[in-house]
């Protein structure tokens, strides 16, 4: 038996050709992910490492944060780190080299005066040069380092990618004003922020102090041990040199090399994870293809197997036999995955390094437990798909052998089928149906079971679903392509089970895409709504740092040229009737040309009378009203009374409490100002935002915005996400193209006396072309459809879980893109269909017709 097993094999290699690449596409994506997060992980844990080279310990100063401006922090944030700390340090026993490092943010402007870079990448540190001038932490590769406080130093990539030169004048900002500088120096470093496209600016030490900390204060310090002092030793005496109060973080090298290696492997295993999900939906899609080609196998060998059962062979040798063909070809298949998968992995890892040049690379990496996890996940998933096949098989009856066809499809069992997946399917949508209506974190968890329960329920009932589904289409076919189009419908129906195996692999990928669209979409709609449904202003102008502006800038911004109106928007915390409330301060003069809140009673011109305005939720809580009042306690310590003025529609662009700046200023000296609303005479112009821009002094750190930008910003993150889950489904779309192959295939042998028979009545090469063309095309579209509505189903359920997070969240379906995720389907039918269609069309009419 074992013999028949590997001589099937060796006889139908065109057969089993498709299902092979379905395997060998699944273990080749699990390989691939495999490689490529080893070796993306290595290569960022060797170049994370050279930041901590020089290392032993490290000393931070927990209260110099970078984030708060010098001016703003006082004497009790000054930090203790001064040069005379650095000496003492440096003098300890086992110590080479102490030096003082002061850093923080720090923006360079482009030509145009926007920031290059995002802002979390860019850096700002001093420059410590030793008696030659140079400082090894940061190796010169043109020009000196930076002496005075007009003068700066830019890594190699910033000062190429952006035509900067040695005597260059660079506008640099930190969280202050911006001001220009001369490049004295170009610098190479090995700090993955930096290579990984950040930007790093040097300065001499006072001026980075004054700039980023406190002026003669460093933020941490670096001591470098001298050849044989043990860290852990160091470590021990620089805790008993310093105040034990607790405001001081000490680590050694080989502990901040630990947290960055955990680190990274938990960002690895993240991205690992997410892979492999994909990785395991191709394989899925897979055990619909492999399942299916060996049904029709044992289907077209009912008379060899049922010989063998004739002369002696049992049901366990059948099955075995099957069994070992389902071996075989998934031992060949998932090695040559193996191997494809390397290839994946070093392509990812090309793919990576081309979007982002300074990404950490290295060798590629194959791991005993990828060649391993590869190889046993495509042998079970190709046995395991083979399964009941095999039962199938073992089922043939030896007097089979004596029929002239295949055995039908007993009533019986699509009766079972049918009722096992009746309740699936009603378990599953009772679920999602129940999450929805919970509107809640906890509601999304039901989804989370439900959905895979729906989608087993619906693979299930798809052969109950084939028929009038496909009916409906029948007419058109008829219409459209006369004689092959009734073919096509009919051939599309005779086997429900083997269409409805074809049709879930693509059921799979629509759903998933499907739903994903959906929910883009609908989330973009309502961040659009929020954005363009309570601002008026034509810009908005804002820290890239989320930090706070300065009231100057405010100032000259209402000054600029083509403004018309403008409102920095303060915020602050009061106590309102002894609840705790955020509030927006804005001017009240021009508040109604900027902000535009849905108002449900009262008017925006209280503002100007000195009233407040609530959302409806502080409302309804408080019970409120216009003209209610309430007692306010501020937090210079005073209390007063406010009334309020009219109720709003609470909206995520405004804080629950609104009220003019006049009155917030009478008890917040200085309040944080988050953003400043602009409104020009002409509308959102290149023109104003220019002049907006130069009247912050042109700072790259300020950025600059309408509602359309701000708008495509967020698009771009959806986008961004939607594209890369395109492409991680697209594997498991091309599996489904070979699985419809793969079917049409077979049906064509299956049914070849069939297609002789039409050839003889009359039929021609073109329209035996058509028919199989027409079957693929309905068979893909049925899936399809199917995949889609589940989808959209997924998406309005999801979203009622998401609305309580999300106000204004609604079920937007972009239908455009439905219909053409549609017509891709169908066009995967046609292009599925060509070799099937050119074979059938080819069958020699005698041969065909012939009996066995």
């Amino acid at each position: 038996m074992y013999r028949t097993a590997l001589r099937n094999v060796l006889a139908h290699k065109g057969r089993l050709l498709m299902t092979a690449l379905a395997i060998m596409l699944g273990t080749a994506f699990v390989a691939g992910t495999m490689v490529f997060s080893d070796t993306l992980g290595l290569a960022m844990k060797n170049s994370y490492s050279k930041s901590y080279s020089d290392v032993s310990v490290l000393v931070t100063d927990r209260a110099a944060g970078s984030s708060v401006r010098a001016d703003q922090r006082g004497d009790h944030a000054a930090a203790p780190l001064t040069d005379a700390t650095v000496r003492q340090l440096g003098a300890l026993p086992g110590v080479d080299r102490a030096r003082g490092v002061v850093s923080g943010f720090t923006g360079v402007a482009d030509a145009k005066g926007n920031l290059i870079g995002q802002a979390w990448s860019a850096q700002g540190a001093n420059f410590v040069p030793d008696a030659s001038g140079r400082d090894s932490r940061y190796p010169l590769v043109e020009g000196r380092g930076p002496r005075t406080g007009t003068e700066v130093a830019l890594d190699r990539a910033t000062a190429e990618a952006n035509g900067f030169k040695v005597g260059s004048t660079v506008r640099i900002a930190g969280n202050g004003p911006a001001v220009n500088a001369t490049l004295t120096g170009i610098v190479t470093t090995d700090d993955p922020t930096v290579t990984s496209g950040g930007t790093l600016t040097l300065m001499d030490t006072a001026t980075a102090q004054r700039m980023l900390a406190t002026p003669d204060r460093y933020s941490s310090v670096v001591l470098t041990a001298k050849a044989g002092t043990a860290e852990g030793a160091l470590l021990t005496a620089v805790r008993d040199t310093l105040p034990k109060d607790g405001r001081f973080g000490l680590e050694t090298g080989q502990e901040l090399t630990d947290q960055q290696t955990r680190m990274i492997a938990d960002s690895t295993t993240a991205m690992k994870t997410m892979l492999l999900v994909f990785a395991a939906i191709s394989l899925f899609v897979g055990i619909f293809i492999i399942a299916n080609t060996f049904s029709m196998l044992i289907a077209q060998r009912i008379k060899e197997l049922a010989l063998l059962r004739a002369v002696g062979a049992g049901r366990r040798q059948v099955t075995g036999s099957v069994l070992v063909e389902a071996l075989l070809i998934g031992t060949t298949a998932s090695a040559a995955g193996l191997l494809a998968g390397v290839g994946i992995g070093a392509g990812m890892q090309s793919l990576i390094h081309s979007f982002s040049p300074g990404m950490p690379t290295g060798s590629l990496v194959v791991a005993p437990a990828t060649v391993v996890t590869a190889l046993v996940v495509g042998v079970l998933v190709t046995v395991l798909s083979a399964v009941l096949p095999a039962v199938r098989a073992s089922r043939i009856p030896p007097v089979a052998a004596m029929s002239s066809g295949e055995q039908p499809t007993t009533q019986k069992g699509l009766i079972v089928r049918n009722t096992i997946g009746s309740l699936i399917t009603a378990g599953g949508l009772a679920l999602i149906l129940g999450g929805a209506s919970a509107a809640d974190k906890s509601g999304r968890t039901l989804i989370e079971l439900g959905a895979p329960l729906t989608l087993i329920g619906i693979f299930v009932l798809l052969p109950l679903l084939s028929r009038p589904v496909i009916a409906l289409v029948g007419p058109l076919l008829a219409r459209l392509a006369g004689t092959p189009g009734k073919l096509a419908r009919r051939n599309a129906v005779r086997n429900p089970r083997r269409t409805a195996a074809t049709a879930a692999a693509l059921t799979i990928g629509l759903t998933l895409v499907s739903a994903m669209t959906v929910l883009g979409s609908s989330v973009n709609d309502a961040v659009a709504r929020t954005v363009t449904g309570t601002m008026k202003a034509d810009y908005n102008v804002a820290m890239a740092t989320h930090g706070d502006l300065s009231p100057e800038v405010a100032t000259a911004v209402a000054k600029a040229p083509g403004v018309v109106a403008s409102s920095p928007v303060t915020n602050v915390y009061w106590s309102f009737d002894g609840k705790n409330r955020a509030v927006n301060g804005f001017d009240a003069a021009g508040f109604d040309q900027l902000v535009a809140p849905v108002l449900e009673s009262g008017s925006a011109d209280a503002l100007k009378q000195g009233r407040i305005l609530v959302d409806s939720n502080v409302a309804k809580s408080a019970n409120l009203a216009v003209g209610s009042a309430l007692t306010v306690t501020y937090d210079d310590g005073t209390s007063g009374s406010v009334t309020v003025g009219g109720v709003f529609r609470a909206s995520d662009m405004l804080s629950p409490v609104l009220m003019a700046n006049s009155e917030v200023t009478k008890h917040a000296e200085q309040p944080y100002v988050s953003e400043i609303l602009v409104k020009g005479a002409d509308g959102a112009t290149a023109a104003l935002k220019q002049s907006v821009k130069e009247a912050t002094g042109s700072n790259p750190v300020i950025e600059v915005k309408s509602k359309q930008d701000m708008q495509d910003e967020f698009s771009r993150a959806i986008s961004f996400a939607l594209n890369m889950m395109y492409g991680l489904l697209a594997m498991s779309v091309l599996v489904a193209v070979l699985g419809v192959v793969n079917t049409l295939a077979m049906s064509v042998f299956e049914r070849k006396r069939e297609i002789g028979m039409l050839r003889a009545i009359g039929l021609d090469r073109g329209g035996i072309k058509r028919m199989v063309r027409l079957e693929s095309v309905v068979i893909s579209l049925f899936g399809a459809v199917i995949g889609v509505a589940l989808g959209c189903f997924l998406a309005w359920a999801t979203n009622r879980t998401l609305a309580p997070d999300l106000p204004g969240l609604t079920t937007v379906v972009p239908y455009g893109r439905m219909l053409v995720f549609l017509a891709l389907a169908g066009l995967v039918g046609m292009v599925a269909a060509i070799w099937p269609a050119r074979r059938a069309a080819r069958l020699d009419i005698l041969t065909s017709i012939k009996t066995d």
